[in-house]
């Protein structure tokens, strides 16, 4: 069974990067879409960006044109690119696996993400 390690958060200042990386455990990918969520304090967990095994590329509204997600397919990578951070973006990030469409069966640990004022 594929597990997936996700990593990369930490503290940031508002305006700020980070690119959090998620680690799938075969050293090949065999998987319909990859995703990014976020779980903020006291909220649901929302989506956040996915990429199809295609290359198509989807993003919530709150995060286009400042995040990116990408695979290194080579390296069972995935990644999230986050710019102009701002507190909103202060949550869990959990990368997630799907081998059939509008489903996630596999998911990360989760990272935490802080953004301060």
């Amino acid at each position: 069974q594929v597990q997936l390690v996700d990593s990369g958060g930490g503290l940031v200042q508002a305006g700020g990067s980070l690119r959090l990386s998620c680690a799938a455990s075969r050293r090949t990918f065999s998987w319909y879409h990859m995703g990014w969520f976020r779980q903020a304090p006291g909220k649901e967990r929302e989506f956040v960006s996915a990429i199809r095994w295609s290359g198509s590329r989807t993003y919530a509204d709150s995060v286009k044109g400042r995040f990116t997600i990408s695979t290194d397919n080579a390296k069972n990578m995935v990644y999230l690119q986050m710019n102009s951070l701002t507190p909103e973006d202060t949550a869990v990030y959990y990368c997630a696996m799907g081998v059939t469409a509008g489903i996630y069966d596999i998911w990360g640990q989760g990272t935490q993400v802080t953004v301060s004022s």
